[in-house]
């Protein structure tokens, strides 16, 4: 089957009986539950359903989506509710539905199972496998009676011609291996800076230097990606690919993709303009957006760029944030109209008399600023708001300044939103992951660091103390999700990398030195039961699963940085605070690891390609010890410093070598260090500007 990119369909359970009920109704993910009265005898993934399949014998159905996955919701309808498909799923398999947002390290495996069949990949996500879980068969979406047939066919093979479907079985999991297998060589040299340089000046080739994104459809967006190329682009000095950067960024502002009402951005465009898109809202993309704008907001000045960043923060707290200070994970694409009929972005569009009944005389000049015509119209008499023009010519047009001009459009998106709020809002999935919301919390404290706005950081702390109640395990380490109060599934790979992060970036904010222990904890729990000695890479999964045919080592990034690129980008950070671990002979090993998969596919590779770029460019530690350490590194983070960590106190004594004996009666200094070793200190942040060289 072709691969489906899916929009957001959380079609949750009514309060009506059931005629079914299966065990999916003592779980607690959104995505699960919505199955919990289909007629299909659902089970989660756990030991005991394994074990169960391999006494029973019996071929394993797994069935994988999430919440905002519109054909996930599609194929329910057609055959999971059907009482005929029931009745041949429940007869011949042990049926497993899985969250792939819960447990993305099951997704890893079958979606590389899927695409080593087929060729593509996409959700939902239907494997069979033998009773140990080794896949045999897969598909995405499958209609009804194309479905009995197959399971059907397959069924009776298994049951006449057992060891032909072993057989491709055993082949499929060699298979899964080999495609997941990374060789250490270390006669590999480090990534220089002469080699990013060809590889960009061959990915610019890709660029759609005129609306942004790559030359194709649909378009996503791509933050890890675009966060190197700006700081490839600010060091390099490279006006061609500062350009394509902010062009994107302001493409991506102005279009539908991003609500202009609301704030925050969805998560895909269905064009080549950043006009329609998929309307789900997730919380991994608004917070690496949160994070993006913000340094390109330092780098440029725009202030655009300022204000994407406050209203995506501002949907993030009114829509997502839980009164125990985590954040859900999506929003959904669907919502019920005015007929009462689920339709995709039913809550985000706007018919032309209705923006004309609702801003009177102020629609010509909102008409002209959000494309009330052929550019903006999307479909069934239905408008995006999209951007296409400069407000100060929209201003001259309308002979008012741009001040006037800003005043009226912000008016008129007050009470749009308004009366929006009087609509059937889109479902929410509630459920709060680590990793998630690690994003989220690294983008409040980038968006704080650049735009310095007190509640930034007020909200990122009351989130980081969140993680510390909530996500901690008795051991050290971290819970993947919690719900309904209660922290469950062990975290994997990208739950630490996403922490360690942010907890790094909130201690450069607050200079709060719990911070700094908590990363360097995660991160030797992480070394400790995530490792592959061989590569200095980590598993996906630690080393106390065992229920899986495959430990994935996840290396691509995507519009998630890779947890194995995060946890490189942190172990590079942690070196220059805490030098005597010796991270960076761990952290060597793994870039020298990944060379030759960067080199060969750097579009694929961003987040490694940008820490190869800050560890073959100068990198400096910038230290203020003193009374007046908060406004003097305030004013110098404020900056976009890119190659530059901070660490601050006014305490006489430290444990934190940066710090140690620097502290001097009645004074504030800033020390400018590279590898530790340290210039003579000055009193002015301006010098220090001059002193930190962030181009090469």
């Amino acid at each position: 089957m072709g691969a489906f990119f899916c929009p957001n369909t959380n079609i949750y359970s009514m309060s009506t009986p059931h005629k079914h009920t299966n065990s999916l109704i003592k779980e607690s993910s959104p995505y699960l539950l919505q199955h919990a009265h289909n007629p299909v005898n659902w089970e989660a993934w756990n030991t005991e359903v394994l074990q169960q399949a391999k006494e029973e014998q019996k071929l394993i159905l797994i069935s994988i989506g999430y919440a905002a996955c519109h054909w996930c919701h599609v194929m329910e309808h057609e055959c999971f509710e059907d009482e005929e498909v029931a009745e041949t799923m429940n007869s011949h398999f042990i049926n497993i539905k899985v969250d792939r947002e819960e447990r993305p390290d099951i997704d890893h495996i079958y979606m590389d199972a899927l695409q080593m069949m087929t060729g593509s990949g996409g959700w939902p996500l239907n494997i069979l496998a033998l009773p140990d879980g080794r896949p045999f068969w897969g598909a995405t979406f499958v209609k009804k009676q194309e479905w009995i047939q197959v399971l059907n066919q397959l069924q009776q093979l298994y049951i006449e011609d057992p060891n032909k479907i072993i057989g491709y079985a055993e082949n499929m999991a060699n298979g899964l291996k080999e495609i997941n297998a990374i060789t250490f060589d270390d006669s590999h040299d480090l990534i220089i800076t002469s080699e990013i340089d060809e590889l960009v000046k061959d990915w610019s080739n890709y660029f759609d230097t005129f609306l942004g994104g790559y030359k194709r459809a649909p378009k996503f967006m791509m933050p890890t990606n675009l966060n190197f190329l700006l700081h490839y682009s600010h060091s390099k000095q490279d006006e061609g690919v500062a350009e394509y950067v902010n062009t994107t960024l302001k493409r991506m502002a102005w279009g539908g993709i991003f609500d202009h009402v609301g704030g925050g951005f969805s998560r895909y465009s269905v064009d080549t303009k950043w006009h329609v898109p998929h309307f789900e809202k997730m919380l991994y993309d608004n917070g690496l957006l949160i994070s993006l704008y913000s340094k390109a907001f330092a780098d440029t000045k725009n202030e655009l760029y300022r204000g994407v960043v406050k209203k995506s923060i501002d949907f993030l707290k009114e829509e997502l944030l839980d009164k125990s200070n985590g954040f859900y994970s999506s929003l959904d694409a669907d919502s019920l109209n005015e007929h009462n009929k689920l339709v995709e972005g039913a809550f985000y569009v706007w018919k032309e008399n209705e923006l004309k009944e609702l801003l009177k005389e102020d629609y010509p000049v909102f008409s002209e600023y959000f494309s009330i015509n052929s550019y903006g119209y999307w479909e069934e008499e239905n408008y995006v708001l999209i951007r296409d023009s400069e407000a100060l010519d929209i201003a001259m047009n309308h002979s008012i300044t741009k001040i006037e001009l800003q005043q009226t459009i912000a008016n008129c998106l007050s009470l749009l939103k308004t009366e929006r709020e009087k609509r059937n809002k889109p479902r929410l999935d509630d459920k709060i992951l680590t990793s998630w919301n690690g994003l989220a919390l690294k983008g409040l404290t980038d968006a704080y660091k650049y735009l310095e706005n007190e509640t930034y950081l007020e909200l990122a702390l009351k989130n980081a103390h969140f993680i510390i109640k909530n996500m901690m395990t008795e051991d050290g380490g971290l819970y993947r999700n919690f719900k309904n109060g209660k922290s469950t599934i062990n975290g994997f790979l990208e739950d630490y990398s996403s922490t360690i992060d942010a907890f790094l970036g909130l201690y450069e904010i607050s200079f709060d030195e719990q911070w700094l222990e908590q990363s360097l904890q995660l991160t030797k729990y992480a070394i400790d039961n995530f490792s592959d000695d061989t590569t200095g890479l980590f598993y996906f999964t630690s080393n106390k699963e065992d229920d899986l045919i495959r430990r994935t080592l996840e290396v691509a990034d995507n519009v998630i940085p890779s947890s194995n690129s995060m946890m490189a980008h942190n172990l590079h950070k942690l070196s220059k605070y805490f030098p005597e671990d010796n991270l960076d002979i761990r952290l060597d090993k793994m870039m020298k690891t990944m060379k030759p998969s960067v080199i060969e596919n750097p579009q694929n590779h961003a987040n490694w390609l940008h820490l190869a770029l800050l560890m073959d460019q100068k990198f400096f530690e910038v230290v203020s010890i003193g009374e007046n350490y908060e406004p003097i590194c305030k004013t110098l983070m404020k900056n976009y410093l890119p190659n530059v960590i901070f660490a601050a106190s006014n305490a006489k004594t430290s444990n934190l070598p940066l710090l140690m004996n620097r502290y001097v009666m009645n004074k504030t200094l800033i020390y400018v260090c590279n590898h530790g070793s340290c210039q003579m200190p000055v009193e002015e942040p301006s010098k220090v500007l001059n002193l930190v060289e962030t181009v090469i």
